[in-house]
């Protein structure tokens, strides 16, 4: 079963939740530093594997330190723990192998001045051959398409309202809302439009994990795209912090768990069916193109590759370390993607599931006909690298992944701006090719 981190997991996730695409960890007097003995971080199953340790105070290696150490497959629990010393700076820890493909990881945490200082390194063994343990249903394409024509069977009913003090002399900003799935149920965000005349491209940028308000991508839209940001749990996104705040740790908590036991009421349906709403909605807007793409990381990340798959309008998408991916994985004993539900055995039902496997991710990765780039870290501990993997080979469209092996539940600007200049090239190509 999973290692104890996991109880720091959902507060990482929601206290960085705000870092989703750029936060990096601050800087820190002590760094432990802990590299695998291959340079591309890779290994074949069988391969042995050595991580070289050092500890740095103010970038010098330090002698004679005393580190702890664990070695662990992807979220399980250690099958090895040790102690040494750091003989003129460096120690050399033999961390075995994998007989199966995956990742394996080495934690080190060293303590100085009453301090715990913490480094990882993770490294992959065929990681391209991993395959979801999560099943197809045979109606999974039937029911999604049921779900939308249901969705659709409420008039959009588009509402928008301009927010003068957002506005530039480049771009329009609008809260906005539009109808979800059912009866009231709405969805509602932040647009930013360009005001210059024209037709122009749209990004529908999908929210990470959590309950807050959004501002809109204004910057970004003043380089001629339209930018829908959505919230996704029904109600407005420009309310005070106290209110998401309240929400979030009262009526919304957990509420990624919501109704798992039943497909029907689980709490992503109206998610999901208001992800394709909010294409609809962009297809009103007299600014747009034609041409739409989906952006998000984590929660969002999967919710970009939802969205493109569930709708044929999106030409592109942009997906950061995925979230609900290969979900049933501690079932099978290795990882699962987050929120981690099955890492609980008590969730471990037919019914909780048979739910699951309509809203995971792989089983949307397996429908996705549009190039893509995705991109993520091997010592992500919230989306875990086996599962994202076990997603991203189910895509057989045009992909494009960019690996920071470093990073955890974190994007440095290297990747975040490689993300973002893909969908904006992208973009700009599409819409030339139909002029």
């Amino acid at each position: 079963m999973m290692i104890h981190t996991l109880r720091l997991v959902f507060l990482l996730l929601f206290a960085g939740a705000q870092m989703v695409l750029y936060g990096q960890p601050a800087e820190r007097l002590i760094k432990v530093l802990v590299t695998p003995n291959h340079v591309d971080w890779l290994y074949q199953p069988g391969e042995n594997v050595k991580f070289k340790v050092s500890v740095l105070k103010c970038n010098v290696p330090q002698l004679d330190m005393q580190i702890r150490y664990t070695i662990s497959e992807d979220m399980m629990n250690p099958h090895i723990k040790g102690e040494c010393t750091l003989r003129k700076g460096s120690a050399e820890i033999e961390a075995g192998t994998m007989k199966k493909e995956g990742f394996l990881r080495c934690i080190v945490h060293v303590d100085y001045q009453g301090r715990d200082y913490e480094g990882i390194a993770t490294v992959g063994f065929s990681p391209e051959k991993l395959r979801p343990t999560t099943q197809l249903p045979d109606d999974f394409l039937e029911y999604w398409n049921k779900v939308k024509l249901d969705a659709r069977k409420w008039p959009l009913e588009p509402m928008m309202t301009l927010v003068p003090e957002r506005c530039t002399d480049k771009v329009n900003v609008y809260h906005v809302s539009f109808a979800s799935n059912d009866y009231a149920s709405r969805i509602y965000g932040m647009l930013c439009v360009p005001k210059s005349p024209g037709k122009y491209p749209a990004i529908l940028k999908v929210p990470g994990a959590g309950v807050r308000a959004y501002k809109g991508e204004v910057d970004r839209a003043s380089k001629g795209v339209i930018i829908l940001e959505i919230g996704i749990h029904g109600i407005p996104v420009n309310l005070s912090d106290e209110v998401y705040h309240r929400l979030y740790n009262g009526p919304l908590k957990r509420y990624h768990s919501f109704n798992m036991e039943n497909r029907d009421k689980y709490y992503y349906k109206r998610v999901y069916a208001g992800c394709v709403r909010a294409v609809d909605f962009i297809y009103t807007l007299p600014e747009f193109n034609g041409h739409v793409a989906t952006f998000g990381g984590s929660q969002g990340g999967a919710l970009s590759i939802v969205t493109a798959a569930l709708d044929e309008r999106i030409c592109g998408l942009v997906s950061y370390y995925p979230a609900l991916c290969d979900i049933v994985g501690y079932v099978h004993g290795r990882a699962g993607g987050w929120p981690h539900s099955f890492n609980d055995k008590e969730n471990w039902t037919p019914d909780k599931i048979r739910t699951m496997s309509y809203y995971d991710v792989v089983n949307f990765a397996r429908q996705i006909k549009v190039p893509g780039f995705y991109t993520c870290g091997y010592n992500d501990m919230v989306c875990p690298p086996t599962t994202t993997f076990s997603a991203f080979n189910m895509i057989q469209a045009s992909k494009e992944m960019f690996i920071a092996e470093t990073t955890a539940h974190y994007a440095y600007i290297e990747q975040s701006s490689a993300a973002w200049n893909w969908i904006m090239e992208f973009l700009k190509a599409q819409s030339s090719v139909s002029r």
